[in-house]
């Protein structure tokens, strides 16, 4: 393995942001770029090291989850593994191989996104019947659970019930799922909170290894995955401030960029301003939430 090069594996997958290759039959090499995608389309611009920042982030969040639940993590650098190749140092994680679960396990901590348009419409979100009254981006009487579907490379997932979610991969493991994500988003929640950011709410995937255990896999509690607010400029009633991609769809949908979001078209190129900012959000994201520096993260 020594000198192992990313084309010497197949690529078995890609999405928006990762793309997945065979190292064995036993585990996967899953690497993050710095791709940014918004309303459904991915960007020609990308977002220097924010591969580097969804890598270290999930790390980051693996080890201090391993106590609640097991996970696919099994190494993330060339150092560390020669499987890993050198290109891609810092922004690879060597997994394995797991039988995916065909949804998106959601918890919700505040009313926003997706979640608050289905209140709004329905006065409940994926079947959760929520109090009346409340306001963009209040907090929940208490977390609760709102799965969905995974959708195909440039569509929409859909937000199911935990019935439908038992309907797929039956009742005793649904609630399994539900039990697993409101812990962990738990977990984030109050380290998160412990250093001045909100976790408002966040999705998961699970896979299921040879003897039937769930198993935490993809990434975890990233600015991708998670919705993080800054608490000291937290405001119900209002969409708010965030350490995500929402500087680049806020940017798009105004009037600097002469993009019509209607029209089906792809989005212009991101001015080298609005590349920075979304940077610096990602890396403050990174740095508050773990106490680290991403210049002493590999690559």
């Amino acid at each position: 393995m020594l000198g192992v090069r990313l084309a010497d594996y197949p690529q078995i997958a890609a999405g928006k942001v990762r793309e997945l290759y065979a190292v064995d039959d036993d585990h996967l090499l899953l690497v993050a770029s710095d791709r940014i995608s918004a309303y459904d389309f991915v960007l020609d611009t990308p977002i220097p090291d924010k591969g580097r920042v969804l890598t270290a982030m999930s790390v980051f969040w693996f080890e201090l989850l391993a106590d609640l639940l097991p996970n696919h993590l099994v190494a993330y650098g060339a150092s560390d593994d020669p499987r890993i190749p050198a290109e891609v140092r810092g922004r690879a994680l060597l997994v394995r191989r797991l039988e995916m679960l065909p949804v998106e396990c959601v918890a919700r901590g505040y009313l926003a996104g997706s979640g608050f348009a289905d209140y709004r419409r329905t006065g409940a979100v994926c079947g959760v019947a929520l109090p009346p009254g409340l306001a963009e981006a209040d907090r929940l009487p208490e977390p609760i659970f709102t799965p969905a579907t995974k959708a195909e490379l440039g569509a929409h997932d859909e937000n199911v019930s935990l019935a439908e979610v038992a309907a797929t991969v039956g009742a005793e493991r649904a609630e399994r799922l539900r039990e697993l994500t409101l812990r962990v988003y738990a977990r984030g929640a109050e380290h998160a909170a412990g250093r001045g950011i909100i976790l408002a709410d966040t999705k998961f995937e699970f896979g299921v290894d040879p003897s039937g255990t769930l198993v935490l896999a993809d990434e975890v509690l990233t600015p991708d995955s998670s919705r993080y607010w800054p608490a000291d400029e937290y405001r119900p009633g209002r969409p708010q401030p965030s350490f995500d991609k929402q500087y680049v769809r806020d940017w798009l949908t105004g009037p600097d960029s002469g993009w019509d979001r209607s029209a089906g078209t792809p989005p212009p190129p991101l001015p080298d301003d609005v590349v920075a900012a979304t940077r610096d959000r990602y890396v403050e994201a990174y740095e508050r939430i773990t106490g680290r520096s991403l210049a002493d993260w590999p690559g």
